[in-house]
């Protein structure tokens, strides 16, 4: 299927979305400010470890410490040692070197691995492996055995490291293979040089730029144009592409429109959507998404839709379509973790074997490392989708100031009978002459009005005189209560 991916770059961050048959499918975006860490490699320092977690955290040079499991700790004996402790393997103060495999997300540092994977264009270099991996995507057995035995015949006679290679190197030629080998060996050589000359903690290679990681990771054979619309990353971008990628050179494309590039394509719309809680579907029901911490829930509502012949038919559609939008959001929105869905119920094991087929045939075209069970007992689908960086949502938004994230506030009334009971409080605890209530416009006027016999009460019960003054900048929660 027939792709485009759009590159939109400006100083403070690059926007990228891959789009098929002109509907967007995937959004990524990179701050500069804020730019993510997965796949860089550091010289690091050991600064705690835990044998209760079975993990340590290691000092890699930012402010918050990175975590590493024993699970993720490589060793050239790991076949005799695979059960051993942590304690037994790291100690404080060790200098050890370390891969980030997955950004600081919320209140979780960076997570480390020791295992080194530098990724080319066409390989994946494994410098500590010794065994040759194919991406599970080329799934022909033939053409699998013809790119293992293409690769073994250029491998150098010393060669000990290990290559995973990725589905790109299906239409490469020997001679792409081999200048991807020698900057795959070249990188690891310089990385090493670095180890040994610096001390921790110290970064030693950093990796592509979103920009640059386009053209290595995201396009294939099915891209024909990748349009950018800023001349000197065009510039970079057709200088890299000519040293690492000369096919790919030709497909890449200034795009120098009066209209803005993601405005064209109607990128900006299907961001705007993907900030939002509901997903409409076209057959008028829609898809609810509440993303927490813990997981992301989605509730799969018939809305208007009433079909055509009979209510069973009716839910089957609106799972079906919704199976196809939720794998999309899910891309779109960069969701991780812990995902649950929540299909509207169907009686028919045909129906619920349907959707779940044709929400696996969906999310085919995901990049990122997906495990899906069936219907539970209770009729909901559980998924989890590899987590490396942070959310869309995340990315571009914070929680509500006045609502802090719940997506409700209090009701004016709620407040006032909170005020009331700390008007009480205060009284017992304080001599005052005067009390004086500070709160938003709804909330006084609600103090003038119903809740007036409830305030006068109070008034007479504590024997002080109680003011009102309306503070325009307090949301309808915030209040005080000032002693006179």
């Amino acid at each position: 299927m027939n792709n485009e991916i759009l590159v939109n770059i400006t100083p403070q961050e690059t926007r990228v979305a891959i789009l098929e048959q002109g509907i967007t499918q995937e959004l990524h975006i990179e701050r500069v400010s804020d730019r993510g860490i997965v796949g860089n490699i550091y010289n690091g320092r050991v600064s705690r470890v835990l044998p209760g977690m079975q993990s340590a955290f290691v000092d890699i040079g930012l402010d918050r410490a990175a975590f590493l499991h024993v699970a993720d700790i490589w060793n050239a004996n790991q076949l005799n040692d695979h059960n051993r402790p942590i304690e037994k393997l790291l100690y404080e103060g060790n200098s050890i070197l370390v891969q980030v495999i997955k950004d600081a997300i919320g209140t979780k540092g960076a997570r480390l691995a020791t295992q080194i994977s530098l990724a080319g264009r066409l390989l994946v270099y494994l410098p500590q492996e010794s065994h040759i991996g194919i991406s599970q995507r080329i799934e022909d057995d033939l053409e699998r055995e013809l790119l293992r035995e293409k690769l073994q015949q250029i491998l150098p006679a010393e060669e000990k490291g290990g290559y995973i290679i990725r589905t790109m190197a299906e239409t490469a030629d020997e001679s792409d293979l081999r200048a991807d080998l020698e900057y795959l060996h070249k990188l690891w050589h310089d990385i090493q040089q670095r180890s040994v000359a610096t001390a921790a903690p110290m970064l030693l290679y950093q990796d592509l730029d979103l920009s640059h990681r386009v053209l290595r990771d995201f396009v294939n054979t099915d891209t024909t144009r990748i349009f950018v619309d800023s001349r000197e990353n065009y510039q970079r971008l057709i200088k890299f592409a000519q040293n690492y990628m000369i096919n790919i050179a030709e497909r890449i494309v200034l795009y120098s429109g009066g209209r803005p590039l993601f405005d064209l394509y109607g990128v900006e719309d299907e961001i705007e959507k993907s900030l939002s809680k509901r997903v409409n579907l076209k057959s008028g029901g829609y898809v609810i998404i509440d993303q927490t911490e813990a997981l992301t829930t989605m509730d799969v509502n018939t809305g208007g839709y009433i079909g055509v012949r009979n209510f069973a038919d009716t839910i089957f559609k609106t799972n079906l379509e919704a199976a196809q939008v939720i794998a999309r959001q899910l891309r779109l929105r960069n969701l991780g973790g812990i995902i649950i869905i929540d299909f509207i119920d169907m009686d028919s094991d045909e129906h619920k074997n349907a959707v779940l087929a044709e929400f696996n045939k969906a999310l085919q075209q995901d990049r990122t490392r997906i495990t899906i069970s069936g219907f539970s007992t209770l009729g909901l689908v559980e998924m989890t989708r590899k987590r490396t960086r942070e959310s869309l949502a995340h990315v571009m938004c914070e929680p509500c100031p006045t609502c802090q994230g719940r997506g409700e506030i209090r009701t004016a009334q709620t407040v006032c009978y909170d005020i009331l009971r700390e008007l009480l409080r205060e009284s017992r605890q304080f001599e005052a002459n005067e009390f004086r209530i500070l709160a938003s416009q709804q909330v006084i006027d609600l103090f003038l009005d119903e809740e007036s016999q409830s305030l006068a009460q109070l008034g007479d019960f504590i024997a002080k005189p109680i003011s009102l003054q309306v503070e325009e900048s307090y949301t309808q929660e915030q209040y005080d209560v000032i002693i006179m």
